[in-house]
């Protein structure tokens, strides 16, 4: 293993699938202890017992990250179980409000902004008081590369993860006195249950990402959980309020092999998607 987090403590939040579960368990297989957090039950209990045989032992965490309570409690139950925290990897996330601006209802805003950053921001308040006891650690957020460019009919989406991407910079200048590094990570097409949705669409919506980008294959949820690993271990000890951009070329130009997502195509729809386990809502 390249990077070692032997005797760390990390919390993952979406961690039941996708990125989330792919960083769980190459943590895991790093040598820290960790938390698995989402509402997804089923799903998380499952990971946390897939990592414990990978590694030090996981547990799991029911976690809202909209919500100060449930954060508020599940940093306290890595600290209570684990008797430190080293590690925040804020990763839970939505594809919210999609559809014309002029079409999105405020509720579907607002819990698009909760979940994408509202959580980010209540995961940094409360990890950094035990991070700072530890004697300092790494705090990740995923971003995207919409909080970098402009994706038509992701108005809600592309707001908050811009928001994520500028918290980051200003939690950075905040703790990097307590040793505390504060970054994040812009994914770009990643193959999760969150963008394919049902498994039946898993082929051709990989497909359709492995044109997206100059470099030909879809990006893979180990892709971003090798990005935290890196940005969780020592060999990134001098890298802080820094957006890692891992999305195989598709920020770096024009690219002629696909349009970005709605792009000269009849708007979608107005819904709202929701985690991955749900059905998404008109």
């Amino acid at each position: 293993m390249m990077y070692d987090l032997s005797g760390r403590v990390a919390i993952i939040t979406g961690a039941a699938s996708g990125m989330g579960r792919a960083s769980a368990l190459l943590f895991t297989r790093a040598g820290a202890h960790v938390v698995v957090a989402d509402l997804n039950t089923d799903g998380g209990e499952a990971v946390a017992l897939e990592a414990s045989q990978l590694g030090p032992r996981a547990v799991f965490q029911r976690t809202d990250v909209a919500e100060e309570s449930d954060v508020e409690a599940l940093v306290a139950r890595a600290v209570d179980e684990f008797g430190r925290l080293d590690i925040m990897f804020n990763n839970a996330g939505i594809g919210g409000a999609v559809g014309p601006l002029e079409q999105i209802r405020v509720e579907d805003w607002d819990r698009t902004q909760a979940v994408c950053l509202r959580g980010v921001f209540l995961g940094i308040k409360h990890a950094a008081g035990p991070i700072r006891a530890a004697g300092g650690g790494s705090i990740i957020s995923t971003a995207s590369i919409a909080g970098i460019d402009g994706f038509p009919n992701l108005h809600a989406y592309c707001a908050a993860k811009a928001g994520v991407v500028n918290l980051t910079r200003s939690a950075a200048l905040e703790f990097g006195r307590d040793r505390i590094r504060v970054n994040c990570i812009a994914p770009g097409g990643i193959l999760t249950p969150i963008v394919y949705g049902a498994e039946a669409n898993r082929s051709a919506v990989e497909d359709m990402l492995a044109r997206g980008q100059p470099y030909p294959r879809a990006g893979q949820p180990e892709d971003i959980a090798s990005a935290a690993l890196f940005l969780a271990s020592d060999a990134a000890q001098f890298v802080t309020g820094h957006t890692l951009v891992v999305d195989g070329g598709a920020t770096a130009g024009a690219v002629a092999l696909a349009p970005k997502p709605g792009a000269n195509q009849p708007p979608p729809p107005r819904r709202f998607a929701g985690p991955s386990f749900e059905q998404n809502t008109p």
